[in-house]
């Protein structure tokens, strides 16, 4: 059974690690090693997770199965240069993929959004250019395309896309 809880400090060790296996699913190969790493290192860690589960700007809402963390979001600040900084952002909304088709995404989502609507009137994300899937999922909510935006991974430039929703 998937049950929903917001993060807590002490799932920082735990966060991450679903953090990592996710990117990993979904991205992984497109990454040199080195990269990878680096980034993983850096963005995902534990201690990275640990100050924004700490840093009251950040809220992340969990699935989890027998405790253990399956998909999580994650609003913070709005980090886009040219957009509202006070609009809240989705940093990350990730499920590992054994959990695809279970409705942990729009559950998730869900949580974004009636979040969301509390902190403003538009809600911001970027997603990955070649990610069909997450673009399908955001088009089907009326977030539309309003910017570019490049994401590093490691020494990797990828170009996402930023899309916008008016709540």
């Amino acid at each position: 059974m998937i049950a929903y809880r917001d993060a807590r400090p002490d799932d920082a060790a735990a966060l991450s690690a679903m953090a990592q296996q996710s990117f990993i699913e979904t991205f992984g190969p497109l990454y040199a090693p080195a990269d990878l790493d680096l980034f993983l290192d850096q963005a995902m860690s534990p201690a990275a997770y640990a100050r924004q589960l700490a840093d009251p700007a950040y809220r992340v809402h969990l699935a989890t199965v027998e405790g253990q963390p399956i998909g999580f979001a994650k609003l913070g600040a709005n980090y886009f240069d040219g957009f509202d900084p006070a609009a809240p952002c989705l940093h990350q909304l990730y499920v590992l993929s054994a959990h695809h088709g279970d409705g942990v995404g729009k559950r998730l989502m869900a949580w974004t959004l009636e979040t969301a609507q509390v902190l403003g009137s538009e809600l911001y994300l970027s997603v990955y250019i070649d990610n069909t899937r997450a673009r399908r999922f955001y088009d089907r909510l009326g977030f539309v395309k309003v910017g570019d935006y490049i994401f590093r991974v490691g020494n990797h430039e990828d170009h996402d896309i930023i899309m916008r929703l008016t709540l």
